[in-house]
């Protein structure tokens, strides 16, 4: 029976640190406001990623619709149904991701020291 009683004194030793852990989180909840992964961001990094983002997206579409009109175009002029379609569908893509490598690589300015 000793172990027995052991095992519930145990029980009740955890219980009642449990308690206490529980009731010092509460408190600390309560004490600091909530915060979300937004609150360390400004609306105007907010407004320039936005921005960012639909710069990007309108460089690789514009890409693309490119190289599918000038491939339509030939396609209908020279009866090659999709012959060219499909050669400058992979040209407006490739600009397009071109494109989108450029806005992500940034301004290349003059280097210190050499040409």
């Amino acid at each position: 029976m000793a172990e027995s009683e052991r095992d519930a004194n145990e029980d009740e030793a955890l219980k009642a640190r449990l308690e206490r852990l529980k009731g010092a989180l509460e408190q600390k909840r309560a004490e600091e406001p909530r915060r979300t992964p937004l609150d360390d961001v400004s609306a105007g990094a907010t407004g320039r990623a936005f921005n960012l983002g639909v710069r990007v997206l309108s460089e690789f579409v514009a890409g693309l619709i490119a190289g599918v009109a000038i491939g339509l175009a030939l396609d209908a002029w020279l009866s090659t149904k999709p012959l060219f379609l499909i050669v400058f569908l992979a040209f407006g893509t490739a600009a397009g991701f071109w494109n989108v490598y450029r806005i992500a690589a940034g301004p290349q300015g003059r280097r210190r020291g050499g040409s």
